[in-house]
């Protein structure tokens, strides 16, 4: 145990140039602090005490921001920035140095049984706000930008942005794609210009 607490916090000075002293981490990191009694809750989980995990999830939410289902997996290396609002579901999986930011959201897309939430491979970097739902595999080295929204699968060593989530970069090589944000539909524009066309055609026809 006081192993895997000593390489968590190690992690988290690896991941954030703003750690100065381990006694600042343990004390004031949420991050640290939910995966800590992720790792607790996860073991009775396991265990098959099941309302125990459960509330000590709920526990580590209320005290966190930070909501991890028991019943995820979750790998060595791993770090929440921040991590206010990170929600992450029952049959989530993360693999090895995953770094998430405030707001992800690792979910379902329904009330389907089974496997529901993403599988994250290793070396992961999510942006804030990002969702990525549904049973889709994120391959390893996978980089998704802020506020993204990701339902699909998405391959190894490649950047996803969007809204639906896009791979723009895969393998080093930039993709052409027509996610060009300056271009992108407003359907408020549209409802106005559409009110003013049949302004118009009203008027006309009253002369």
């Amino acid at each position: 145990m006081f192993k895997q607490i000593r390489r968590d916090i190690q992690v988290v000075f690896a991941r954030d140039p703003a750690a100065r002293s381990m006694w600042e981490v343990i004390f004031c990191y949420p991050g640290f602090h939910a995966i800590r009694f992720h790792r607790l809750a996860h073991w009775l989980y396991r265990h098959h005490r099941l309302f125990l995990a459960r509330l000590l999830s709920q526990l580590s939410r209320c005290l966190t921001g930070i909501e991890i289902h028991p019943g995820a997996k979750i790998g060595q290396g791993f770090f929440i920035d921040h991590g206010m609002g990170v929600v992450i579901g029952e049959t989530a999986e993360i693999g090895d140095n995953v770094l998430l930011y405030q707001g992800v959201t690792l979910g379902g897309t329904g009330k389907e049984k089974g496997k529901r939430h993403p599988t994250i491979g290793d070396n992961v970097v999510i942006g804030a706000g990002a969702k990525v739902l549904g049973a889709i595999r994120v391959g390893n080295d996978v980089k998704i930008g802020a506020g993204s929204v990701v339902n699909k699968p998405v391959p190894p060593d490649s950047t996803v942005i969007g809204i639906p989530g896009r791979v723009v970069v895969h393998q080093g090589v930039t993709i052409e794609n027509d996610l060009r944000h300056g271009d992108l539909p407003d359907p408020i524009m549209d409802m106005l210009q559409s009110m003013a066309e049949r302004l118009n055609e009203l008027e006309h026809n009253q002369k």
